[in-house]
């Protein structure tokens, strides 16, 4: 089955989410478990109250079924997202943040909100900074030119929002700087005759 041309250039967000389910992140196993083995790898054996890590899917699925508490990450916390909204407001660079972190949050939000502290603001901070780095992007389009555009440290969804429209500008722009070559040498040919 063919794509509409509209997602050939992208992937949609399940499947950013796929991609980013793979992301290790650490447990706290609720149960002793043996090694588990997945054609991903191994992983185990778990023993409580001993934090290991694993893939974000194993997570969520171990979550499910009350096996571990996920424990938060470094960066999902109020401190760090107010910090990173702080920078993005006052640098012209994008903050740093994790290449996945739109769809870490969202999974861990969804799945595990008990494990995260201040889970309601950390989603509102969320938001703010998503909207924030939205508005940057969109301005970045006065910088855009046919043969490279620079924006460091944007996140797999972000990377993946823009790309058709930066696609179809990039072709745009290709055209009109080769019509403008053809139309210089076409006049500079002209003034030699």
């Amino acid at each position: 089955m063919a794509l509409p041309r509209s997602y050939q250039a992208s992937f949609t967000p399940n499947e950013i989410e796929f991609i980013a389910s793979d992301e290790k992140i650490s447990i706290i196993p609720k149960t002793k478990l043996p090694r588990l083995q997945f054609i991903q790898g191994t992983f185990g054996p778990f023993l409580p109250p001993l934090a290991a890590e694993v893939p974000v899917w194993l997570a969520l699925l171990m979550k499910k079924n009350n096996k571990c508490n996920i424990i938060c990450p470094d960066w999902l916390n109020i401190d760090v997202l107010k910090q990173r909204q702080e920078e993005e407001e006052k640098e012209l660079e994008f903050s740093r943040l994790p290449f996945h972190y739109m769809e870490l949050a969202q999974m861990l939000l969804d799945a595990a909100p008990d494990d995260i502290p201040n889970a309601e603001q950390i989603h509102k901070l969320l938001k703010d900074l998503r909207e924030t780095r939205q508005a940057k992007s969109r301005s970045g389009l006065a910088a855009l030119d046919d043969k490279w555009l620079g924006m460091n440290n944007l996140s797999f969804m972000e990377i993946n929002e823009i790309r058709p429209f930066f696609s179809r500008a990039f072709n745009e722009m290709r055209k009109l700087t080769q019509a403008e070559k053809k139309q210089e040498e076409s006049m500079q040919s002209q003034s030699f005759r």
